[in-house]
């Protein structure tokens, strides 16, 4: 089955559709001095005489210089365009594009900022962003091949009026698809004696015996059995350290920061359903007992990590998280985060069993061609070869070939079980200038993210692969199942967002409460799920339904 991952980095999200009008990109615009003429599709350099391109990019902390930087180099040797860079620093990257976009004073292309789907829609509409649909028939070599790979990622990025005006990036990184894990202390499992749990009641007697039985053997009543974060992991957007995210899925669909999920190609939630009812209340059972740390309804990610990375002994039992390093420091001193495996995904007591699914992971707005554009051809060739793999993508990703990486010898095998691909030879991150950091359009697909040399002195990629191919996978959550990202028009967003923001804090105010005690779950249900109603819950299922109805039913 070909993976389909997106990073929703948009908060997999929201495109507003704006008002109808005439295309005015279609219209060209004469007063432009005629542009270069480029090479054929898939033909280098894309200009035979020297061409600039002026960019507008969102700054990388990893990235010294843009100018300078080792992949803008080859970039510009193998192409023969010049990029003249304006780089709009990173934590006030937002306001820059804003102004820009408000000015008028349009570079030739806008990159790495994930334009949003609003202005994507509204600026497209008044032709500041250029449609891109024939420059990708007539020179996406690179995009049509991803495409055929995969023809859902031209659905994903396609708005309503049906044409593209952003170009995405494509990762699709295989254990992210599940990242609603539950991470437990394994050598505690081991000290008692214990089987890894494998359904609610089991949990929970693991849970009492990690508060009660001293598993980290210092004579102290210092063990927290359970804990976690309300914040977003940085490397995703669901708040998938938060307790609800995994133990739920015991019980009902419980999916990413919305949770909707589709029943029968019908839009729904579970919050207000008997089974979300009964989670609620086994978990309010563990915190009940004192299992769960209270801070974990408050705390961020930091403070969960301190709580991981105790530096006295080990006191953390287990926690939900998209990784280790959600409650660990990856590669720490303490090797803390090797000590801690993924639990299989749980069966409740009416034998319901679920990994959450992520499979629509896009970041869509990562390369806008803007009406000011000297050389739209140019620009998009540009772009196009950026998704090149593996010898672009290894180059903007890792940097030189021969220094930062190689590509895998005869033997070599990947991540994936099968022969590799390519080795990374220098560790990933910090400050560097051989590559671009992740910014702008790339396309990795999962057999290039799997075809790494397994490294044994860099091995989470490879753990994460095992327990997501071995615990999560094989509970996966259907397809038909996955709400996927749909387009609104802006009428739709604009009531969406109110009711959305009232309806999803009244529902994490509420789970707090019922898992307290504060509120009793028993007495106050119905009470809640009235209020839910009031706060018009129809209505907010009926937007999404129609915004579903018109994006999927129409591509069926």
């Amino acid at each position: 089955m070909m993976l389909i991952t997106l990073s929703l980095l948009l908060s997999m999200g929201i495109v507003l559709s704006a008002c109808s009008g005439k295309d005015e990109a279609a219209t060209p615009d004469t007063s432009k001095p005629s542009q270069v003429a480029v090479t054929p599709a898939g033909q280098f350099p894309i200009t035979n005489e020297k061409t600039t391109i002026k960019v507008l990019v969102k700054g990388s902390s990893s990235v010294e210089d843009f100018a300078t930087n080792e992949f803008t180099k080859w970039l510009e040797q193998k192409t023969n365009i010049h990029i003249e860079w304006e780089v709009a620093p990173e934590k006030s990257a937002t306001e820059k594009l804003n102004l820009v976009l408000s000015s008028g004073d349009y570079p030739d292309v806008i990159m790495g900022f994930g334009v949003s789907p609003t202005q994507m829609m509204i600026y497209g509409s008044q032709g500041v962003f250029l449609p891109l649909n024939d420059l990708i028939e007539k020179y996406g070599v690179e995009m049509k091949k991803m495409f055929q790979e995969n023809a859902f990622y031209k659905d994903l990025i396609t708005a309503p009026d049906g044409k593209i005006y952003a170009l995405p990036q494509v990762n699709e990184c295989y254990h992210c698809m599940y990242q609603q894990r539950m991470w437990i202390q394994k050598p505690w499992l081991d000290k008692l004696g214990l089987q890894m749990p494998t359904t609610t009641d089991e949990f929970y007697e693991v849970m009492k015996a990690f508060k009660t039985k001293d598993p980290n053997g210092n004579g102290k009543v210092d063990e927290i059995p359970l804990s976690g974060s309300i914040q977003a992991s940085s490397s995703n957007l669901y708040s998938t350290q938060m307790l609800d995210s995994f133990l739920m899925n015991a019980f009902i669909y419980d999916h990413g920061e919305k949770k909707l999920y589709l029943e029968n190609g019908k839009v729904t939630v579970p919050y207000n359903k008997p089974e979300w009812k009964e989670g609620l209340k086994y978990i309010h059972k563990l915190y009940a007992e004192g299992l769960i740390d209270p801070q974990a309804l408050t705390q961020d990610n930091n403070q969960l990590k301190k709580l991981g990375e105790n530096p006295d002994t080990v006191i953390l039992g287990a926690s939900s998280g998209h990784n280790m390093g959600s409650l660990t420091t990856l590669g720490g001193s303490s090797g803390r985060w090797l000590t801690y495996v993924a639990v299989p995904p749980l069966k409740g007591p009416g034998g319901f069993q679920n990994a959450a699914y992520h499979p629509y992971v896009v970041g869509n707005g990562q390369y806008v061609i803007t009406k000011n554009a000297k050389n739209p051809d140019a620009a998009f060739r540009l772009a196009d070869f950026l998704y090149n793999t593996p010898d672009t993508t290894l180059r903007w990703y890792a940097g030189r070939e021969g220094v930062e990486w190689r590509y895998a010898e005869k033997g070599e095998i990947g991540i994936n079980g099968k022969p590799a691909i390519w080795k990374q030879l220098t560790p990933w991150g910090g400050v560097q200038n051989v590559n671009w950091s992740q910014t702008g359009p790339n396309y990795r697909s999962n057999d290039f993210r799997l075809g790494e040399v397994a490294n044994p002195e860099q091995p989470l990629e490879v753990i994460l692969y095992n327990e997501t191919k071995t615990k999560m996978e094989p509970k996966q959550m259907p397809i038909d199942k996955v709400m996927p990202p749909v387009f609104f028009t802006a009428d739709q967003a604009s009531e969406l967002a109110d009711l959305e923001k009232t309806i999803l804090d009244h529902t994490k105010e509420m789970m707090a409460r019922f898992i307290t005690g504060d509120s009793d779950i028993d007495k106050n249900w119905d009470a809640y799920v009235n209020n839910l109603d009031n706060m018009n819950l129809k209505r907010y299922l009926e937007i999404y339904q129609t915004a579903y109805d018109a994006n999927f039913k129409k591509k069926k």
